[in-house]
């Protein structure tokens, strides 16, 4: 016999029910601030990402200790703008503040 391998009217794509699985449990936010942090030398430049000692996302604010002083100024600087690259690469508000160490 035949098996029929169509979608009946009450299946849904995997990607939808994960989506639905990390909204309910509130995952997809902390998926997305892994995917920010994940991202970082792709997003501030390889020379940015080798001085970052430790980077993490915590309460919209975004954690840095850059072991360059220099480097942490020009970077203190340009906050804002750090701030929309992230949040535009997330697709939503994720970073709100970032704090230097």
């Amino acid at each position: 016999m035949k098996e029929d391998h169509r979608r009946s009217a009450e299946e849904q794509p995997l990607k939808e029910i994960i989506d639905k699985f990390l909204k309910a449990y509130a995952w997809d936010g902390k998926m997305k601030e892994m995917d920010l942090v994940a991202a970082w030398p792709e997003l501030m430049g390889i020379a940015v990402a080798n001085r970052t000692k430790e980077i993490r996302i915590q309460n919209k604010k975004l954690y840095l200790a850059i072991d360059s002083s220099v480097m942490r100024e020009e970077l203190l600087l340009g906050k804002q703008i750090i701030i929309d690259r992230l949040n535009e690469y997330a697709g939503q508000e994720i970073v709100t503040d970032i704090w230097f160490a």
